[in-house]
């Protein structure tokens, strides 16, 4: 069957689906059941037939919908906080898995964009992180304490500080996505170019493992969270670029209902790197390499799963249903 002829065929189902997913035509859990059961089917016709049509990307994302409705009916006795995490996120992270990868793609080439200035244009660093920072920190690596910086202050004071910082820098990621995009672009190039420029100076010095082994404690989560928000900026702003079927509005409600329970989603590992930063990277200094190695490593895996591996798994479960 041509690709046409199968829309054609469908098309009036489809419209039914898309009612029952936004409460305009009442379903119970047996059709919404149903209702789901037909569309798997659609859609593997599709991926076999028709593999690189945006009807596959349609019905795809009719799909996971479909399912998430069916699960809200199910769960009333569950609990929706930890649904929430276990479930609904991971699903929507496999579905915009791709905005991720432009996230991260955009990281990479951002940062080496900083370390590649700062190497070659010797006022670079100073004029990303300013004059003050600059002699302070070279003052410290003098003293042999290049990380000085993070023991100053209390531990809560420094943890509602930088947290406060940190969710300031999340949002603003996030939210200026609304600008099709090209706000999250600019916050987001602002920090990376800072990061890369940050972690070449700490080279230049000779104290780069000493930087990584501080910085990276607390970074590993708070730097996976920014990219994660990063992506959740570039959903929002595609939703309104890029509306598919939809209308340009309720394609802009969809994006926006999913993207911000993307960035919600940081916020837990926004704040454990907040702890860190105010309560463990401040005896970095005294550590020994195997401990801070081992909390770089285990903060890194947690967020990675969950980000990149958890939702294939969720998403492997839910189309063997």
């Amino acid at each position: 069957m041509r690709e046409v002829a199968f829309i054609k065929q469908n098309k009036e189902k489809w419209l039914e689906f898309e009612l029952a997913i936004f409460g305009k035509a009442k379903k119970n859990p047996d059709e919404l059941a149903n209702l789901y059961i037909q569309m798997m089917n659609d859609l593997s016709y599709a991926q076999t037939y028709y593999p690189k049509s945006k009807t596959v990307v349609y019905l795809n994302h009719l799909a996971s919908q479909i399912y998430q409705k069916i699960y809200k009916t199910k769960r009333t006795e569950k609990n929706k906080f930890f649904e929430f995490f276990i479930t609904d996120v991971p699903l929507l992270v496999y579905n915009y898995r791709r905005y991720l990868l432009y996230a991260f793609i955009l990281f990479f080439v951002t940062v080496s964009m900083g370390a590649i200035s700062a190497r070659f244009d010797q006022n670079f660093v100073r004029l990303i992180l300013g004059d003050g920072y600059v002699n302070m920190t070279l003052e410290n690596i003098k003293k042999g304490d290049p990380m000085a910086v993070y023991g100053s202050g209390s531990n809560w004071g420094s943890f509602v500080r930088i947290t406060a910082n940190n969710l300031q820098v999340g949002a603003e990621c996030y939210i200026y996505g609304i600008f099709c995009g090209v706000g999250t672009f600019y916050y987001f190039l602002k920090n990376t170019i800072m990061i890369g420029s940050f972690q070449y100076f700490f080279y230049e010095q000779g104290v780069f493992w000493k930087s990584i082994r501080s910085i990276w404690i607390h970074g590993s989560m708070e730097i996976f969270a920014m990219i994660i928000e990063t992506a959740a900026g570039f959903i929002l702003g595609a939703s309104i670029l890029f509306p598919k079927t939809y209308s340009r509005l309720n394609s802009f409600k969809i994006g926006f209902k999913n993207s911000f329970k993307i960035f919600l989603s940081t916020l837990p590992f926004t704040f454990s790197a907040g702890l860190l930063e105010g309560f463990i990277t401040r005896y970095s200094i005294d550590m020994p390499n195997w401990l801070s190695s081992f909390i770089i490593l285990f903060t890194l895996s947690v967020i990675s799963f969950y980000y990149l591996v958890y939702p294939f798994i969720v998403h492997k479960k839910t189309t063997s249903i």
